[in-house]
């Protein structure tokens, strides 16, 4: 009974898998299209006017937009032959007991791939990106111009955060798709980075000085839950990522001894 069903659920992420590998292309323009009209409509609403120095509104907006995109496209050019990649010279995986075999032993594994309960984080990185740019959406509204020096500082570490984590994630997820070796170091450092980023944004705002009491509040709400939902999925996918036969064989190239 428990083998029957554990057939049934890869069988499904093996075609869920398939289906996001084959319309990637289509889901990156969708991307486009829906998130650059919720943008647009974001600026086209504000009720104040979107001039001067507010043109980094559009900007910022525009990053928010096109930097997973090419991230995206720049990391399916970057790991186009991930599967043949080295492996790296230092474990830093050395949880368990395990057996290093060829590449060739390794494709040959029943459990090659990233399929399985894998697919579930792979679609979790891939959907951070739209949550993530719609919490920006919803807490950055367009700035207008000769905004406070705490409003200017809030804005670009809010951008820049949503930016640089929205593409990093991205690239994490292409390198699971092309079962690259480096993927889960890679993603461990996005987590870290991540964490970190949460406290540069508080260090930053504070900096600035003369922040309403009822922003701080909001802000130090929106940091706390980033750094919740990180928390979370560290301890959800570090032991995963660390004991997962598939995981090993996969992007380590290794079977349990």
């Amino acid at each position: 009974m428990f083998d029957q069903l554990s057939h049934k659920m890869t069988a499904r992420s093996a075609t869920l898998l398939l289906a996001l590998d084959n319309r990637l292309d289509r889901i990156l323009k969708y991307w486009l299209l829906v998130a650059g009209l919720i943008c647009a409509a974001r600026i086209a609403f504000t009720p104040h006017p979107v001039d001067g120095a507010a043109l980094s509104t559009f900007t910022s907006y525009m990053l928010v937009v096109v930097a997973p995109f090419a991230s995206t496209m720049l990391a399916l050019h970057w790991f186009r032959n991930g599967h043949l990649q080295p492996q790296p010279e230092i474990r830093l995986a050395r949880v368990g007991r395990w057996q290093d075999v060829t590449r060739f032993e390794a494709q040959r594994h029943p459990l090659y791939g990233p399929s399985g309960i894998l697919v579930s984080l792979l679609v979790g990185m891939m959907l951070n990106v739209p949550v993530r740019a719609a919490e920006y959406l919803a807490a950055m509204p367009p700035i207008p111009a000769g905004s406070p020096p705490w409003l200017s500082a809030l804005h670009f570490a809010l951008t820049f955060d949503v930016v640089l984590f929205g593409s990093l994630y991205m690239i994490a997820f292409v390198a699971a798709l092309r079962k690259v070796p480096l993927f889960p170091r890679l993603l461990a450092a996005i987590w870290l980075g991540d964490l970190t980023m949460q406290l540069v944004t508080a260090e930053m705002v504070t900096r600035a000085g003369d922040v309403p009491p009822a922003v701080a509040t909001a802000l130090h709400g929106v940091l706390e839950g980033n750094v919740k939902k990180v928390l979370i999925s560290i301890g959800l996918w570090l032991p995963y990522l660390l004991l997962s036969k598939r995981v090993n064989v996969t992007y380590r190239q290794r079977i349990p001894a």
